[in-house]
């Protein structure tokens, strides 16, 4: 059973229009642990509020939204003005053109949703468009209005549907230049050598479902420790010596890659099968950690 769909409208290929309705595809809060802000002597939770520098705390129905065009200066515009801009894509998806995944760079990437019929009779078209963009192994770029402001689309076709991402302007993204200096760096051929040899021995699947998130994990024995009235669980990463040789630091990874690999992102364990160890007993130091931390300080 779908859920509840954050946008309704139409998908417009040319002069082909099929009702499409939009699903979030992830949620931020999905299993996460959130905090309250509480006072720190009454443990009453605070709220906030709006304050007026004339009038002193104000209701937020007495709100408007102003544009500040000079220091100090605004124009206030209307909820009913807002409601009365329109353009095309507030309420159609209209494909501009196809481009190939690889044209898109990942940093453009937003948020992704997936895009569905809306009621049966849309099926049929739905489904050529679909299997038409599938089979030409392109992915559609469109505009959609959400949340009061037109994105910029991908859609791809996927199983059953498609995946519509939305896109960051290009006036979002900062350029590599602005955080990254030109690298001088010199190394011997072998240092490179070895370090491509372990990264030829790490190759992996990708399964995310094997990922778990050891700080929530940390965070969630904090609070069921308080919760029992008992003494706070504090988590601590182990300890590791700080080597300096990377010739050194190189030949050591390799010894260590050689050795049975503990769990990680790797294929789940199959039903019927011993689970692995949580990734937070994984990164708990083994007795002989703190001897191999000193040699390598």
């Amino acid at each position: 059973m779908a859920g509840r769909a954050s946008w309704k409208g139409y998908l417009k290929l040319s002069l082909v229009s099929c009702p499409v309705k939009l699903f979030p595809a992830t949620s931020a809060s999905a299993g996460k642990i959130s905090f309250n802000l509480l006072h720190k002597d009454t443990l009453n939770r605070v709220q906030q509020k709006y304050h007026d520098p004339e009038l002193g705390e104000i209701d937020r129905a007495d709100l408007v939204k102003g544009y500040q065009f000079e220091k100090d200066k605004y124009v206030v515009v209307t909820a009913e003005e807002l409601d009365e801009i329109e353009v095309e894509s507030s309420k159609t998806i209209d494909i501009d053109g196809f481009v190939d995944r690889s044209e898109i760079d990942s940093i453009y990437q937003d948020n992704t949703y997936y895009l569905a019929p809306d009621g049966p009779i849309a099926e049929e078209t739905f489904a050529v468009i679909l299997d038409a963009m599938r089979e030409a192994g392109k992915v559609a770029i469109a505009r959609i209005v959400l949340s009061g402001r037109e994105r910029l689309v991908t859609i791809d076709p996927i199983e059953d549907g498609f995946r519509l991402t939305t896109l960051r302007s290009a006036k979002e993204i900062r350029d590599a230049s602005t955080a990254l200096d030109k690298l001088n760096a010199k190394y011997a051929p072998d240092m490179l050598a070895m370090a491509k040899q372990i990264i030829a021995s790490k190759q992996m699947e990708f399964h995310p479902e094997a990922f778990e998130d050891r700080y929530e994990e940390a965070l969630l024995t904090l609070v069921k420790s308080k919760i029992a009235g008992g003494q706070p669980v504090i988590t601590k990463a182990p300890e590791r010596g700080n080597v300096v040789n990377l010739m050194d630091a190189l030949r050591r990874s390799i010894e260590e890659e050689r050795r049975p690999p503990a769990p990680s992102l790797g294929k789940p364990a199959k039903k019927g099968e011993a689970k692995p160890a949580s990734a937070a007993k994984a990164a708990a130091p083994k007795a002989t950690s703190k001897k191999k931390a000193s040699a390598a300080s």
